[in-house]
């Protein structure tokens, strides 16, 4: 094992920094909210990247936002992140910590988005042609053979219901209606921007599985004494377990979870990655 610093600290500074830029965010997001009406949230927090939303410095600034609705988000990741990192970061030292925290964010959003780009990509990229270059026949294509249940959000349901009964039944009448063209090229420009503007990530838990990743790897034997666990469990199962279980709520597709698992497994993929790159490189990181 390393020592990285010249002394254990109970809050090493990176560790100590992180806690306090993400709590200053959090009330911020709410200052500026009421003061001056700009969404914090909404600015820093890391869009699709097809979204007019989306700008590069969100891939680092959604790590410091967390969700204005529930503040144990918030403290959840912050207390695991002093709990599990100020560990690592004395051992490691504080430039490697920071890198490694970095990495897995990164890491995060990019498995998450990645997956999500999958689906969405083809979709968003027809949306944007048939906009660009709109013609009867391709409007009527798209709203007969779209699956609207995976897309649609409950607020565009009326205006989507009006284009389905209305506008398409117009254009199926008569293609070279204006009106109905009109009214269907705005209602796809809503529809689309629905989609690709919505998601939104916010949050620590990316970096936060790969710091509990590495404390998993670096001390696999040492038990961990968990409020909703009554017996100890070793810090490998308890790594383990919660991949597992990140796993399959990945894939279990809950209409109603809110929760990035697939940027969870990210943080934990791309932290085993670095680990073995810098194990390559002679660095002891246990």
């Amino acid at each position: 094992m390393m020592l990285g610093g010249s002394g254990w600290s109970t809050m090493p500074p990176v560790v100590k920094n992180l806690l306090i830029i993400n709590g200053l965010l959090y009330l911020a997001s709410f200052s500026f909210g009421n003061a001056f009406s700009i969404d914090l949230w909404d600015k820093l927090g890391l869009h699709y990247f097809q979204s007019d939303l989306f700008q590069p410095y969100q891939v680092v600034t959604y790590m410091f936002m967390h969700s204005q609705y529930d503040i144990t988000h918030l403290l959840f990741n912050m207390f695991a992140v002093w709990m599990f990192g100020s560990t690592i970061e004395n051992v490691w030292g504080s430039k490697r910590f920071l890198i490694y925290y970095l990495f897995t964010g990164f890491g995060a959003a990019i498995l998450h988005y990645g997956i999500i780009a999958m689906d969405l990509y083809p979709i968003v990229s027809q949306m944007q042609d048939i906009i660009a270059n709109p013609t009867a026949e391709a409007l009527i294509a798209f709203g007969d053979t779209h699956p609207w249940q995976e897309y649609l959000y409950p607020d565009l349901l009326p205006q989507a219901r009006y284009f389905a009964e209305n506008v398409l039944t117009a254009l199926k009448m008569n293609p070279r209606d204006p009106a109905a063209m009109t009214d269907a090229v705005s209602f796809m420009q809503t529809y689309l921007s629905s989609i690709v503007d919505r998601p939104n990530v916010v949050g620590a838990s990316g970096s936060l599985f790969g710091i509990l990743l590495a404390f998993g790897m670096m001390f696999p034997n040492v038990n961990l004494y968990l409020i909703f666990i009554p017996i100890p469990i070793k810090a490998k199962y308890f790594v383990a377990g919660y991949g597992l279980i990140e796993l399959y709520s990945a894939f279990s597709n809950n209409p109603g979870d809110n929760v990035a698992h697939f940027a969870h497994l990210g943080g934990m993929i791309f932290g085993f990655i670095l680990l073995k790159i810098w194990q390559k490189t002679g660095f002891r990181w246990r």
